[in-house]
């Protein structure tokens, strides 16, 4: 999904753009007026206020995804085979308008940009979350990612995310399952809508390298047709990961 796409998307959606306040600026980012999806002409509207009001309105897709292409790019590059994972995740979450919706005082709020809060493991067993900020540079990306993954380590960072946090795709990795099914801890009953991405143990079989993927989404922002091409184009994108890596990809 390109830019123009989602575009048109928001176009037929319905998105109200009005601005809603000043831009803020957070952490050396500047957070862009809030513009909001017109529910009212959102041709999923029925569907919207159908789940939004459900105890648990979540619903989530495990499959599993041929990585071998990826983890040959990755070495070739001298790059993490894991923030290659991260990074295509989050480059097509922030192509694909539904994964950039938010809940946010009972409307759709559209953030301009989403970046990854992932877990880091510590020494000790113990865990903290690292931020990683969106570029569509895999490099910088990298960079940026060691960094922070690195500080949460050294317990250099507080154990919240320090970004917005509804403009957030949570990640987690575990490495040392090759997990067929995958449920997250949710904040039940508030507008807990950040989706929730998970990676597993690769299992090779052949020539193919198999990578679980969980994805876990709230039903009142999309349904399985946009879950589904989500989880399709990063399955094309592991089948290139050059054109991601090497910055090619829209």
């Amino acid at each position: 999904m390109t830019a123009a796409s989602g575009r048109e998307y928001r176009r037929r959606a319905g998105a109200d753009s009005r601005p809603a306040g000043r831009p803020k600026r957070r952490a050396g980012i500047i957070t862009p007026m809030a513009v909001y999806l017109n529910t009212d002409t959102w041709a999923r509207r029925e569907a919207f206020e159908h789940f939004r009001g459900f105890d648990k309105p979540y619903f989530s897709v495990c499959v599993r995804l041929d990585a071998a292409a990826l983890k040959a790019a990755a070495a070739a590059r001298g790059a993490s085979f894991s923030l290659g994972c991260h990074f295509i995740a989050l480059r097509l979450a922030n192509l694909h308008e539904p994964l950039r919706y938010r809940l946010e005082g009972g409307r759709v709020r559209i953030h301009a940009t989403v970046h990854a809060s992932t877990t880091v493991l510590r020494d000790d067993e113990s865990f903290g979350f690292a931020t990683l900020q969106h570029t569509p540079d895999f490099a910088t990306f990298s960079a940026q990612a060691g960094a922070a993954m690195a500080a949460v380590r050294m317990r250099q960072r507080p154990f919240e995310p320090d970004l917005d946090a509804a403009a957030l795709v949570h990640f987690t990795t575990l490495p040392w399952l090759h997990f067929t099914s995958f449920s997250h801890a949710r904040n039940w009953g508030r507008e807990d809508a950040v989706p929730k991405l998970a990676f597993g143990r690769l299992l090779p079989e052949g020539e193919r390298l198999w990578l679980p993927l969980s994805v876990e989404v709230h039903h009142a922002l999309m349904d399985g047709l946009h879950l589904g091409r989500y989880v399709q184009d990063v399955e094309a994108a592991l089948q290139q990961p050059q054109r991601w890596l090497d910055g090619a990809a829209a």
